[in-house]
């Protein structure tokens, strides 16, 4: 990165990218819900076991009888999501790490929520594939209007038939509003729901944090296995400032890039579970 105004370089190149990358990995639900993974290789190999070893009772003394396990790959590549923002030269000038703070949230507030669109829609390339289109996810028809917890029960089961751990459910406000209503009987005022107290009483559904994303389509709830959702991030973050695009107003081009992708390996330790309203 090139600073053109000596007054600029109370930050190196690297201090400049972490303006980014820490904001975007703290607003994003996708770093909220899955395994962040960092790799500084433009595509990232996830090694499958198609078939395991065969094992067996085997006599004292007797010969084992070898095999091969069988491994496909998923090759995942980061897509690139960036954001441009224009300040003033004054702002950006200024060395005070607040400045520049202030301008490293403003790119990462774009960058997080492009890749949580893109984790929860089905989105035209370069947009990585995320949930919406994920073959071979673990699905759930609920009713029209909740009435009790038994999709979720399902869902939990239907993950960790398929070797997983639902460790938390994504919504929108709506339908986390509808399920957060529910009453423990017909005729008590008692939420169904157990809130945890000692997280400012955020809500819970079956002992798993209910997230709230405006990005997830209406009448949609995700549950997500934390330790099967990858989310690939490249080490190259950058935030490169520019003095002379901009030069005949006097004001500076701040641009941020951050390549991110998904990787579910077993897309079934997921859940999709949809009502009427969808």
């Amino acid at each position: 990165m090139t600073l053109l105004s000596a007054d600029a370089a109370g930050l190196t190149p690297a201090e400049y990218g972490e303006l980014v990358t820490k904001p975007v990995e703290a607003l994003s639900v996708a770093y909220a819900v899955g395994t962040k993974i960092l790799t500084k290789s433009h595509s990232y190999r996830i090694p499958l076991l198609a078939s395991d070893v065969t094992t067996g009772a085997v006599a004292e003394g007797a010969e084992i009888t070898p095999s091969d396990a069988d491994f496909d790959e998923l090759v995942v590549v980061p897509a690139k999501f960036a954001g441009l923002t224009i300040a003033s030269r004054e702002l950006v000038d200024d060395s005070n790490p607040s400045a520049a703070d202030q301008l490293g949230k403003s790119i990462a507030r774009q960058i997080a929520n492009s890749v949580d669109r893109a984790l929860f829609n089905s989105l035209a390339a370069p947009n990585p594939a995320g949930f919406a289109s994920l073959t071979g996810i673990s699905t759930v028809a609920a009713p029209e209007a909740y009435a009790n917890l038994d999709p979720f029960e399902e869902a939990v089961s239907l993950s960790e038939a398929a070797g997983g751990r639902i460790t938390s459910w994504v919504t929108g406000a709506t339908a986390a509003l509808a399920v957060a209503k529910l009453k423990d009987t017909d005729t008590s005022n008692r939420a169904l729901l157990n809130n945890d107290l000692t997280a400012e009483g955020r809500r819970m559904i079956l002992g798993r944090p209910v997230v709230v994303s405006p990005y997830v389509p209406a009448g949609t709830i995700y549950g997500i296995s934390h330790d099967d959702f990858l989310v690939v991030t490249r080490e190259d973050t950058r935030l490169d400032v520019d003095h002379s695009a901009y030069f005949s107003s006097d004001r500076v081009g701040v641009r941020g890039t951050m390549r991110v992708a998904f990787a579910m390996p077993v897309p079934a330790t997921h859940v999709r579970i949809t009502n009427a309203e969808e």
